[in-house]
């Protein structure tokens, strides 16, 4: 008899975001007097740039030849070599030195922050910000390293609270030091985006412990202050602690096309093991790599027009992100974020509960958002608004929530 991995049956209920997607059908059902708004989940909206288009359509026409054609990418890291080097030029050019063979090509960070355990012993302690991604949490969860669910925090992980008193960034530890710690800036959900003396202190901390920063950088591109770091590379002594996490999903609108990729220095070891190497063996092993016509789509936005294109989408959610925090604030919310990430964290009303307060913004305002207590423990009392709507669409939502507050 085959046995199942009972780690499964220890989730509660299901992933957050089907939860939003089944009340948001049910309410739909009930016929809404408005057309709903979808400031939710974190799905782009705009099209791909023209840049990245042009690629594509070049690709898919080489495919079509015998002589241009390819199949599976038989290159280093499962990633062809024109797109590796397009990376790690670009971060040559932030002052970031990273070898083409540190880089990893997948189809989403998502992925490779749920698949990065694999080359982790379930020993290992796991830390995580508070509120989190819930990813991190529900595939460590998944592995055995969680233990169990008691109705509010896993019993094995360590919660690193981030709460408006720190700043939304996590003081370290005082007990015993976890082995992997998922940092995550600028943050989602709560858009805070870390300095590089709170990345010091951090880094500092894992290389003394040998513990594993995994760091996620996905929304790097949306740093608009001054001195905020871009990658955790830019902190002296991180290739000997750190893995980075990019992606194009929120930066180049990949949402749908998915590209993204992880950043293993060959100066990390643990137990005498490069983990660039066990990296390198479990890609090979289970993934056979992102498509050659995503790939050029993904090199397309390190081109100049690329880079002009995909910078003028990201001022747009960006804009849409102050219209949400100004237009939230002048209701009496205390908002946050909005500024280095295209999400807005916002406090409910006093006495409300994230959950309570999804619901009345949804019946009330037909706004769909996300609850805050989704994300972890220290979520409750606030909801996540993201700017990747449409413009117009954006204004009307806010217009609605003030209405009704």
């Amino acid at each position: 008899m085959a046995h199942i991995n009972q780690n499964f049956l220890k989730l509660p209920g299901g992933y957050l975001f089907p939860e939003i997607g089944r009340r948001v059908r049910a309410f739909s059902a009930e016929n809404p007097p408005k057309p709903l708004i979808r400031l939710g989940i974190g799905d782009v909206t705009q099209p791909l740039a023209p840049a990245v288009i042009e690629a594509m359509h070049k690709a898919v026409e080489e495919m079509g030849h015998k002589e241009t054609f390819r199949g599976y990418c038989e290159e280093t890291c499962c990633a062809y070599d024109f797109l590796r080097f397009a990376i790690r030029d670009s971060y040559k050019a932030a002052g970031v030195e990273v070898a083409d063979d540190e880089i990893f090509v997948s189809d989403g960070a998502k992925s490779d922050c749920g698949s990065i355990g694999d080359i982790f012993g379930l020993d290992n302690i796991v830390a995580v910000c508070d509120p989190v991604y819930p990813v991190y949490v529900d595939t460590n969860a998944m592995a055995g390293r969680a233990g169990d669910y008691d109705g509010e925090k896993w019993t094995e992980l360590v919660y690193l609270p981030c709460t408006a008193e720190n700043g939304f960034f996590p003081a370290l530890p005082t007990g015993k030091a976890p082995d992997l710690i998922y940092i995550c800036s600028p943050n989602n959900p709560t858009g805070a985006a870390a300095t590089k003396e709170q990345l010091e202190r951090w880094v500092d901390y894992a290389n003394a412990h040998g513990s594993v920063i995994l760091y996620d950088s996905a929304y790097e591109a949306f740093i608009t202050q001054p001195g905020i770091p871009h990658s955790i590379f830019e902190i002296e002594g991180a290739k000997t602690c750190a893995i980075e996490f990019r992606s194009f999903s929120k930066t180049a609108g990949f949402t749908g096309t998915r590209c993204a990729y992880t950043v293993i220095p060959k100066a990390l070891e643990r137990e005498g093991a490069r983990l660039n190497a066990l990296w390198s063996r479990r890609q090979g092993t289970k993934f056979n790599g992102v498509s050659y016509i995503v790939q050029r789509a993904a090199e397309a936005t390190f081109s100049t027009e690329g880079q002009k294109q995909i910078k003028e989408t990201i001022a747009f959610y960006l804009n849409n992100a102050r219209i949400i925090k100004e237009g939230l604030a002048a209701a009496g919310l205390t908002v946050y974020g909005g500024i280095n990430a295209p999400y807005i964290w916002a406090q409910t009303p006093k006495g409300i509960s994230s959950w309570d307060f999804f619901d009345v913004l949804l019946k009330r305002a037909c706004v769909v958002t996300t609850p805050g207590a989704g994300f972890g423990p220290s979520g409750e009392g606030y909801i996540r608004l993201t700017a990747f709507g449409d413009a117009d669409a954006t204004q009307e939502a806010v217009a609605r929530i003030r209405e009704i507050l």
